[in-house]
């Protein structure tokens, strides 16, 4: 039983991150091919011969995760497209000589699977169910906890946005995710005045701690276009969440009812 949910669960993901990586391409990808051509714009010509180095800037995603814990944690990156982009030249892919868009839809497919398993284990470990009258709930929970909370401090951004140390960056959102999972988790599914109380306090503590911050905010992006930018990150990430919360819990009706036939048949 157990087995099946964690397989619906691994499709439910498979699917959202699909239909993720169509709504980034139609409104993230464009503002951040835009956000490239203002670039290098006060920096002076490479010497003939010399290997361009990666900018530190450009680890830009404030809700990346990058460095050591990269490597697993970075597929959990809520603007993995953002973060993409770091490894692209004109004449390879981002990875494994990948398109962008090749990219974009692996890191979506395994973030979009791993959040699911997430959330039905979440779920059954809890022991409240994911259907389809409450999977948007669940989707906006899980979205409120992984990237509107840490948002707050760390807004996405969008390269060539300046941005603090990477490791102070990375202990902070995971930290914020952490305890915003937690507190929403009190404030929602718990009873009684102590575990709401209890659930503000661990939601707001890390807001109240304060976010890592560049000490230059100068940037040759425009800020509207960095405005814009977050707000489209924000609604491609709600609707991922919410479609996976639905299709999760879709899925979850459907195997209710084949193991209801199932016993009958019995």
């Amino acid at each position: 039983m157990i087995v099946k949910y964690l397989l619906a669960a691994l499709v439910a993901g498979l699917f959202s991150g699909a239909l993720m990586t169509v709504a980034q391409e139609a409104r993230v990808i464009p503002l951040i091919l835009h956000a490239e051509e203002f670039e290098g714009g006060d920096e002076e010509p490479a010497a003939p011969g010399a290997e361009a180095q990666p900018d530190a800037s450009h680890e830009h995603s404030a809700l990346g995760i990058g460095a050591t814990m990269s490597e697993v944690a970075a597929y959990f990156s809520p603007i993995s497209v953002a973060h993409a982009h770091e490894g692209e030249h004109e004449d390879g892919g981002i990875m494994f000589g990948m398109s962008r868009f090749s990219g974009t839809l692996l890191a979506n497919l395994v973030t979009g699977a791993g959040f699911a398993l997430l959330l039905a284990g979440v779920s059954l470990v809890t022991g409240n169910a994911i259907t389809v009258a409450n999977g948007a709930l669940w989707g906006a929970a899980g979205w409120l906890a992984v990237h509107l909370l840490p948002a707050i401090g760390l807004p996405p951004e969008l390269p060539g946005f300046p941005a603090a140390d990477l490791g102070d960056r990375q202990v902070w959102w995971v930290a914020t995710v952490v305890l915003s999972a937690v507190g929403l988790y009190l404030l929602i599914l718990k009873d009684g005045i102590a575990a709401k109380v209890a659930g503000i306090v661990l939601i707001g503590a890390p807001q109240v701690y304060g976010a890592p911050q560049p000490a230059d905010i100068a940037s040759n992006v425009p800020a509207v276009l960095g405005a814009e930018f977050a707000v489209a990150a924000l609604a491609t990430t709600l609707f991922f969440w919410v479609v996976l919360g639905l299709s999760l819990g879709f899925a979850n009706e459907k195997i209710g009812v084949s193991e209801k036939v199932a016993a009958k048949a019995a």
